[in-house]
């Protein structure tokens, strides 16, 4: 009798411990895969930054790309140097305005021209390299067009800018172009398209400040 009880007994025991052992298990499951899945999530960001950082270092790039951004820095140094003139020079709201959003633009981009160039093991332009005098790059000023701007003023120094910013900005455009068609470096390129769309609008805004 006593051992027909415990076998009863162990009987209705078993099913328990067995769902017990179950649900053990599931949660030691559910907590390892939630803490897998924590630790993942955790992970992804930084993941993901390493990623875009290493897939924009290891973009390929040429000698079409070197030369846009060898170039173009000291081309768009000019720039910035006219536009600083025109805080103090220019008569005209518009061309102060104007001057502010080429700086605004074109500050940010030589940097990151001379980025490439460094992570490229390439050597960044020095300042006064190619300026002025003996450049090559299309649109840049020459000492005498620069030495005019510097020493006008008023509604003659916005004529003399618009004049010669437009020319300067038609050059950088059509170095951006060769970019396009020729660099390899998808970073470089989207740089060179996002130049000439907002030059191109700044030549149509500066042509129709010149007529009015």
């Amino acid at each position: 009798m006593t051992s027909y009880r415990s076998t009863i007994r162990r009987a209705a025991l078993a099913p328990a411990a067995l769902c017990a052992a179950l649900v053990l298990g599931g949660c030691a499951g559910q907590s390892g895969g939630s803490a897998g899945h924590t630790a993942h999530d955790s992970a992804s960001p930084a993941a993901a930054a390493s990623s875009a950082a290493a897939s924009s270092a290891g973009s390929a790039h040429n000698a079409a790309d070197v030369s846009f951004a060898r170039d173009m820095i000291p081309h768009h140094r000019q720039a910035v140097e006219m536009a600083d003139l025109a805080v103090t020079r220019a008569s005209s709201a518009e061309v102060r305005k104007l001057a502010s959003e080429i700086r605004k633009a074109q500050d940010p981009e030589i940097r990151t021209l001379s980025g490439w160039l460094t992570a490229w093991g390439e050597q960044v332009p020095a300042r006064g390299a190619g300026h002025h005098s003996g450049h090559t790059m299309p649109g840049m000023m020459g000492e005498g067009d620069m030495s005019a701007l510097e020493n006008s003023s008023g509604p003659a120094f916005d004529t003399a800018f618009l004049k010669l910013m437009t020319a300067h900005h038609e050059g950088a455009v059509a170095m951006a172009g060769t970019e396009v068609a020729e660099g390899a470096h998808r970073g470089a390129k989207k740089l060179a398209r996002s130049v000439i769309s907002s030059q191109t609008a700044e030549i149509s805004r500066m042509r129709s400040s010149a007529r009015g």
